[in-house]
């Protein structure tokens, strides 16, 4: 049975992803049984989520299955990391022993650690694929506690990293046949101090097994203190390690004199608890091996080397027989420490271009054949009446063509039948009321009424549009009854006499503001600012609908996200335009508190492929409407 995650679904039962949860911890709680084989699929995107745990074990045979919809293949409408963010979503790095991406806890490890006792022996025949853990004390990490049991997981094209451990098992026992696996991941402990590793293995064997307990391969291991360690402190037990194609790197090439770590690889109690397999292997750091607490049994870490087996140490140190002492920096190996980048996110706009600085909100349109903006001319906060105004410019040369809207801002327009009409928010006492709708057929005299009233609310961001039967208005409120911000709609067959659209209101669940609203082949088109929490970001998304009532989110959302450091944190505020059969999307970037920019991206094509590309894949339903709620 499959069960789906994704912020975009409705949160109802996951069999879908327009049913999707809306957090990995919802669908691991819905697996059924311990039979195994069902598999929970996650679409790209940050879950803040830690201590995760599945209600039921996999089986013999039939693994569940926890993955990441990393290339698009499995129908999330996207492509790229699921980051699985175990931090504090408004403080940062949790590096707080027992907190971490896997659930395990043990009663008592301190004063404060008063919950019940947890193991990790509940993921026993799980596979986990395409994720990127970070944010706490241990990525994809198992601790059995006190359940010492058998126990096996696959780990796979995974990016993992801690503050103590990268990835590994802990307090558990191996299954013949069955080796706890690790393929193609990247393993990062963040910290020198205490007990880290890139790595991380304690196999709870009274003697050395006749087998490997765990495999590494096609690993990278990295850490500042060790890449791969075995045992703790007090610990008689013994493990098998076999690592085949992995770079271990410790990040530590100290002078013997100064704070060099006690190895790459080390073995924490004594070196006889550890036997380590390496095949086709490239290590660096200070030295090879190591022992934690019983410094002078290095030499009884058992070893075996196969195929090509390199070691780039500090000149001082001794390499081991079986490995070949590398005399020049691997510069192949160092770069790998890097993760693989993530298949480019599908998009159908290109050259993007500044268009004007200092300012957040500008509407293009087409006026006597020429591309014009409507700039809104405001401070970031505050300031006199006189310092709001709106100005029409020709976007080619700059050209002044007419100031008005004294008082106003967050405008949008539109050109019907030889008259500029502008649509803007009044600012007074601190505060964006009604929208105001201003024309003029010459630039020079400008006639304005209120079209739309507050009630209970204040009103900001507007976008009209041609439709069937005259007029919509998509405009943005703060009314109470929803978290701000939501969408409201008003319809009209002349521009100036304006009726609300009752029950049509969008984003009753979240942030959803400035909106920019189209009608082509039978759809309303709306593209908005999303502010997708925790991520503190804004981006563009867009939704279709047929009666202004009831949503469908893109599957390939977002249409704009932040993309590089002249961006901040900001991709929002779209507006569209059409010119000469190209499209133009227009878009705020910024920081929005000090400074804010227009940036313009291009689609080679008409506007109404534009939006049809956002729904080749079905849309799904948002959940987040008036007509949902009821």
């Amino acid at each position: 049975m499959d069960f789906y995650v994704s912020k975009l679904g409705a949160n109802s039962n996951g069999s879908s992803w327009q049913s999707a949860f809306h957090t990995i911890q919802q669908a691991l709680l819905a697996v059924p049984d311990d039979r195994g084989g069902h598999r929970v699929i996650v679409r790209p995107d940050t879950y803040v989520e830690a201590n995760l745990y599945p209600s039921h074990r996999g089986a013999a045979g039939a693994y569940n299955e926890l993955v990441g919809d990393f290339d698009g293949r499995l129908g999330s409408g996207t492509s790229g990391w699921v980051v699985i963010d175990s931090g504090d979503p408004k403080a940062g790095f949790k590096s707080y022993d027992w907190w971490g991406t896997i659930r395990s806890y043990s009663k008592g490890w301190s004063p404060a650690h008063t919950g019940e006792q947890f193991s990790s022996i509940i993921w026993d025949r799980w596979a986990f694929r395409r994720l990127y853990a970070t944010g706490g004390d241990a990525g994809i990490f198992f601790d059995g506690t006190d359940k010492v049991e058998p126990f096996s997981v696959l780990v796979e094209d995974c990016m993992s990293i801690g503050r103590a451990f990268g990835g590994g098992v802990a307090s558990v026992l191996s299954r013949t046949g069955e080796p706890i696996t690790f393929r193609r991941c990247h393993l990062w402990a963040l910290d020198w101090w205490g007990d880290t590793a890139g790595a991380y293995v304690r196999v709870e064997n009274p003697a050395m097994p006749d087998r490997p307990d765990i495999l590494f391969e096609d690993c990278t291991m990295v850490g500042p203190q060790c890449s791969l360690k075995g045992g703790n402190y007090g610990f008689k037990t013994s493990m098998w390690i076999r690592a085949k194609n992995c770079r271990l790197v410790t990040l530590n090439f100290s002078q013997p004199h100064g704070t060099p770590t006690d190895g790459i690889v080390q073995s924490v109690q004594e070196g006889k608890y550890m036997k380590a397999e390496f095949e086709d292997c490239t290590l660096m750091g200070y030295k090879v091996f190591g022992v934690k607490v019983e410094k002078g049994t290095e030499s009884q870490i058992q070893y075996i080397t196969k195929g090509a087996c390199l070691a780039y140490v500090q000149f001082q140190q001794e390499v081991p027989k079986g490995f070949h002492r590398l005399g020049h920096w691997p510069v192949d190996v160092f770069q790998a420490l890097l993760p693989p980048a993530p298949p480019r996110r599908a998009t159908v706009l290109q050259n993007k271009e500044m268009v004007r600085r200092n300012m957040c909100e500008l509407a293009p349109i087409v006026w006597q054949n020429r591309l014009c903006h409507v700039e809104c001319v405001r401070p970031p906060t505050g300031g006199a009446v006189k310092d709001y105004y709106l100005r029409l410019v020709e976007a080619g040369t700059g050209q002044e063509l007419a100031r008005f809207a004294e008082g106003y801002s967050l405008a949008s327009a539109l050109v019907h039948a030889g008259t500029l009409y502008a649509f803007a928010a009044r600012f007074e006492n601190n505060d964006w009321n009604d929208v105001t709708a201003f024309k003029s057929a010459d630039l020079k005299n400008w006639a304005s009424k209120v079209v739309v009233q507050q009630e209970r609310e204040h009103l900001f961001n507007t976008s009209v549009c041609r439709g069937p039967d005259g007029f919509v208005m998509a405009y943005e409120s703060n009314d109470p009854q929803y978290p701000p911000f939501t969408i409201k709609f008003a319809v009209s067959k002349d521009l100036e006499n304006w009726t609300k659209l009752p029950g049509a209101v969008f984003g009753t669940n979240r942030y959803a503001a400035c909106p920019c609203l189209r009608y082509v082949d039978g759809y309303y088109y709306m593209m908005y600012l999303e502010h997708r929490s925790p991520l503190h970001v804004f981006e563009t998304y867009i939704v279709r609908s047929n009666d202004l009532k009831r949503w469908w989110l893109s599957a390939a959302n977002p249409v704009l996200a932040v993309d590089g450091l002249d961006e901040g944190i900001n991709a929002s505020d779209p507006e569209i335009v059409e010119v000469d059969g190209k499209t133009y999307v227009y878009f705020s970037v910024g920081d929005q508190l000090t400074w804010m920019n227009v940036k313009r991206a291009a689609y080679t094509g008409p506007m109404r492929e534009f939006f049809a590309h956002w729904f080749a894949t079905p849309g799904i339903e948002d959940v987040g409407t008036a007509a949902a709620r009821r």
